[in-house]
């Protein structure tokens, strides 16, 4: 009984790191789009370089980065959009044709609505 248990604990410790490889459903597609701009100023060749991430869905409980939380639009009037007053601590935010409650400290959604 002593070693069926000890076997069953080492073969956990090998099965862990690769059932957490395989993606879950809670990752979020994304699309890298990168743009150029490529102008002369005199002499000089400018060229600016955009990268623009799409991405396709959104889900409760997913974490902005600061880069998202930078390009969203904040939400003040959201009984034009028939939103309910967001909470003590949370905003509503538009992004594409989404709107999310976001968490204003850590940026973890706490809500979906997709525009009408």
């Amino acid at each position: 009984m002593k070693r069926l248990f000890i076997a069953l604990v080492a073969s956990s410790f090998l099965v862990a790191p690769t059932a957490f490889a395989q993606p879950g459903s809670f990752e979020v597609a994304q699309q890298r789009h990168v743009e150029r701009n490529v102008y002369k100023h005199g002499n000089t060749k400018i060229i600016e370089k955009k990268v623009v991430v799409k991405k396709d869905r959104w889900s409760r409980g997913h974490r902005l980065s600061p880069a998202e939380r930078r390009r969203i639009h904040s939400v003040n009037d959201y009984r034009r959009y028939r939103l309910h007053q967001p909470p003590r601590g949370q905003q509503w935010v538009r992004v594409d044709n989404d709107f999310l409650l976001i968490s204003v400290a850590t940026g973890v959604i706490a809500g979906i609505v997709t525009a009408r």
